[in-house]
């Protein structure tokens, strides 16, 4: 093991790791955000075509992420509209920065805490909300003071899964993101690289790390259902 650190350096093992964390904090508010709000309309809403609108959130947690990748690159890529405003407004693509890490991590992570949201949602009692609005609260403060609380379980558990899934993303990552060490290298893809370039010892202490931390994840979420 000290020899392994001497050849390599102690940079190089935490790098991707801690790079890992940030990019999965960063999807998983975005993730959070976005999965709250959508999950609690598509909860309280009845309209037509509402049954392919859901299907459309959560076909990332079906699709390969090659697929989502591809996708990913169409919607970003030079030759899109949003991808040529991204590149004038930031005066540098998104693709192969870690900001499309990111991106990449929030979409396949979304379904699991958009389901989770809408299912907690769903368990509040409609009436305890609508007798918080005849007592004169809004539709914002009835949100944030009677529904997020009542379904804070539910909430919890979709923004764990969520960290966890992006964490472990690797896929739509290499191919949206790319493999840049120090730049979009996650721990996903520096196994990748390490297990190519015959580097076990490597591979092995980051499968260990991703190991423990979806571990402690998971424990976390089981903690809270029981």
């Amino acid at each position: 093991m000290d020899s392994l650190w001497s050849n390599i350096g102690a940079g190089e093992f935490w790098t991707p790791i801690w790079l890992s964390i940030k990019i999965a904090f960063i999807a998983t508010c975005i993730v959070i955000g976005t999965g709250l709000f959508v999950g609690r309309w598509m909860a309280r809403r009845k309209f037509k075509g509402k049954t392919l609108l859901e299907t459309i959130f959560i076909l990332p947690m079906v699709l390969p992420p090659t697929v989502v990748g591809f996708l990913l690159i169409v919607f970003f890529g030079k030759n899109s509209y949003l991808g040529q405003w991204i590149e004038w407004l930031f005066k540098q693509p998104i693709i192969f920065t870690w900001w499309a890490a990111v991106i990449a991590s929030a979409v396949v992570s979304f379904p699991l805490m958009y389901q989770t949201a809408k299912s907690g949602f769903q368990d509040v009692d409609l009436d305890i909300e609508n007798a918080a609005k005849v007592d004169g609260a809004n539709e914002w403060k009835t949100l944030v003071f009677i529904s997020i609380p009542l379904a804070f379980r539910s909430l919890l558990t979709g923004s764990i899964l969520s960290f966890a899934r992006a964490i472990g993303e690797f896929g739509a990552t290499l191919m949206f993101a790319g493999n840049i060490p120090g730049e979009t290298q996650t721990i996903p893809t520096a196994i990748y690289l390490a297990i190519d370039s015959g580097q076990m010892e490597m591979a092995w202490l980051w499968v260990a790390t991703i190991i423990i931390i979806s571990f402690l994840m998971l424990l976390l979420v089981q903690r809270k259902r029981t």
